[in-house]
């Protein structure tokens, strides 16, 4: 099973908003998945993230893969490096 942590979007039309999800990768992304680890919302200024580092941590060690955007999050909040 590929883990990865993703974006599921949420939110009205050309009004998004994104929840940080742990999702198994053969999944739709707004489709199933495992657990909900924190909240996007690029509509605000400055952009609004936030993310339960202990849940992200543990996920990320347990092999689960963050998409390009989830990783640039992360470092934003400063989960990784």
């Amino acid at each position: 099973m590929a883990v990865k942590i993703r974006l599921r979007r949420m939110g009205a039309k050309k009004a998004p908003f994104y929840r940080v999800v742990v999702a198994d990768s053969r999944f739709p992304r707004d489709g199933r998945f495992i657990e909900e680890i924190g909240t996007y919302n690029p509509m605000t200024e400055p952009a609004e993230v936030k993310i339960d580092a202990e849940k992200a941590k543990t996920w990320l060690k347990n092999g689960a893969q963050p998409t390009d955007t989830v990783k640039s999050l992360l470092k934003k909040t400063g989960i990784t490096e």
